[in-house]
């Protein structure tokens, strides 16, 4: 049974007595180990660099061989992959060893993947199995040369009533278990969710770890989603936003409605993307931007086309807001 602290009030009110706390999501993230930290490899970029998130052409149905070469030859600098196509890869007979070869050849980096493990549930049995399911997942994309992993609150998407300081010491005990195998679980924030839906509570829980590599994987989508918009963003240094991900999303789709799918190319929705890039550059972020979309009409068109597309409306969306 996990130990959980008890001089925390839980409620989301309880914000308000910790606010001054967001701040110290900074001094969490500079203890990361320099040695762990995304270096600068495109500074052209205004200091950015670009990912694609496999996600955006999943529907294409693309071997992930294939997706390797079609994201080097759009221009990234990186590749986020699911776990699944991972696992697919492997079940065709692939070696991770081979594919991280074939990643590193095409000069691009894994800077996160993307699983689901419930370790944020009340149940111990399947906290403990999803231990046992990260540090696979974490154990295949340290083979394939990756240091992060998505952490979302997968299985509590239904519970609003899960106290904030639990959820704080069953991430830290997936962080311990990244630290022992070399890749970092970032805190992910879904809007739709009923838990770890807002950027306060996402940066309460990693600042209430104590753990010096504690970080949020935030998103444009999930932020509107979850209805904690954009200015709180300014609160949190570069080093607590490792991967932040990138969309638009239209203007004809209210947040109690829209979905995932509904996500569209940087650029082509009503986001304050501006707003976005702009505070990323001035709280220090020297992450890498992905593109993570799932927009069913994209699924239909050329995965080239849609990965070149994605990549230059994210470029564009930078520059118009950089200059």
């Amino acid at each position: 049974m996990e130990e959980v602290r008890t001089g925390l009030d839980t409620t989301r009110r309880d914000l308000l007595r910790v606010a001054g706390s967001v701040l110290a999501v900074g001094a969490t993230a500079t203890a990361v180990p320099a040695a762990q930290r995304t270096p600068r490899r495109n500074a052209g970029r205004k200091g950015f660099r670009y990912c694609l998130n496999t996600a955006t052409i999943m529907g294409q149905k693309v071997p992930l061989v294939e997706t390797v070469e079609l994201t080097a030859k759009a221009g990234y600098d990186a590749i986020e992959p699911w776990i699944r196509e991972i696992e697919a890869y492997e079940k065709d007979g692939g070696s991770l060893a081979d594919l991280r070869k074939r990643i590193e050849d095409r000069g691009l980096e894994v800077e996160s993947a993307i699983g689901f493990f419930e370790w944020i549930v009340d149940d111990d049995a399947r906290r403990a199995k999803a231990l046992e399911d990260a540090k696979r997942a974490m154990d295949r994309v340290r083979q394939i040369g990756g240091t992060r992993l998505a952490a979302p609150p997968t299985g509590a998407t239904d519970r609003s009533d899960i106290p904030l300081a639990k959820m704080a010491d069953r991430y830290r005990a997936l962080l311990d278990l990244g630290q022992e195998m070399g890749v970092t679980p970032q805190a992910e924030i879904w809007g739709f969710s009923k838990s770890l839906n807002r950027l306060g509570d996402a940066s309460l829980v990693a600042i209430e770890t104590g753990h010096p590599q504690a970080c949020v994987l935030a998103d444009v989508y999930h932020l509107y989603k979850g209805g904690s918009g954009f200015q709180g963003l300014r609160l949190l240094s570069g080093q607590a936003m490792q991967v932040f991900h990138v969309n638009d999303y239209p203007a004809n789709q209210p947040r109690e409605t829209i979905t995932d799918a509904h996500r569209v190319y940087p650029g082509d929705g009503i986001a304050p993307l501006d707003e976005v890039f702009r505070t990323l550059r001035d709280v220090g972020f020297n992450g890498v931007l992905s593109l993570e979309l799932f927009n069913r009409d994209y699924w239909q068109q050329d995965p080239k086309l849609v990965a070149r597309t994605g990549l230059d409306k994210l470029n564009a969306a930078v520059e118009k807001a950089l200059g």
